[in-house]
């Protein structure tokens, strides 16, 4: 095969497989995954649930994550730790904001705690990557870890210098760890969108075998049923 093809397909496969370029506004219906439900918790409910915030990438990936983690009751992609009001997809993924893709998780405090949804974070995408996860590169793509108050700051703190003193990563971890100020949920179309939409190259080559990555690691934090 002659270079030129080559540098031709790769960057073909490249471009099919980011985030941003895999999306387009459209009516999305569960008739790519007619067999697959999901019980919706109604806002009145979700009340009396606590609530996380983190960023690690394409939020397809975060949510679908999160949304198997034992003790999670709902998960919301978004955009947050920028300065700009209700900014969009658009916006976003093309870096016109200093927004990041990011998830807010509602979590029972009595099945699951802030530390180990903190382990989430950090097991499941890789913290040493500035600005990028994956195929997806730019600052909308930042490992941004959240907190509410002086304590889930020091939780979180203390588990960066933990994995640093482990060794964990052979490269020193970029995490930004961030007050958290807003958050804007992303488009209807976003949301649950791995799981409507199974046959979309993304979801296939980066979403799912990211989750797969994680499950490997710690099975015993997932819900029975999940992926």
């Amino acid at each position: 095969m002659k270079l030129y093809n080559i540098v031709f397909l790769v960057v073909s496969i490249l471009f099919s497989t980011n985030c941003e370029s895999n999306t387009k506004k459209r009516n999305h219906t569960n008739s790519e995954a007619p067999n697959q439900k999901k019980v919706n918790i109604s806002k009145e409910d979700l009340q009396k649930y606590e609530l996380a915030y983190f960023a690690s990438g394409c939020f397809w990936c975060v949510e679908a994550i999160y949304e198997d983690v034992i003790g999670v009751k709902e998960v919301i992609s978004g955009y947050s730790g920028g300065t700009e009001d209700n900014p969009t997809y658009e916006q976003v993924g093309r870096g016109l904001t200093s927004h990041a893709e990011a998830v807010k998780v509602y979590y029972d405090p009595k099945e699951i705690d802030f530390s180990t949804l903190v382990k989430v974070f950090f097991a499941s995408h890789d913290p040493t990557t500035l600005n990028r996860q994956g195929p997806d590169h730019g600052a909308q793509y930042r490992s941004i870890a959240f907190y509410s108050n002086d304590s889930e700051k020091e939780i979180i703190k203390n588990h960066i210098v933990q994995l640093s003193k482990d060794q964990v990563y052979n490269s020193p971890i970029v995490t930004q760890v961030e007050k958290f100020t807003k958050f804007y949920d992303a488009e209807d179309y976003h949301q649950d969108y791995e799981r409507l939409n199974p046959n979309n190259p993304y979801i296939i080559n980066i979403s799912i075998p990211r989750y797969k990555r994680f499950k490997a690691k710690y099975p015993e934090l997932l819900k029975k049923g999940g992926h």
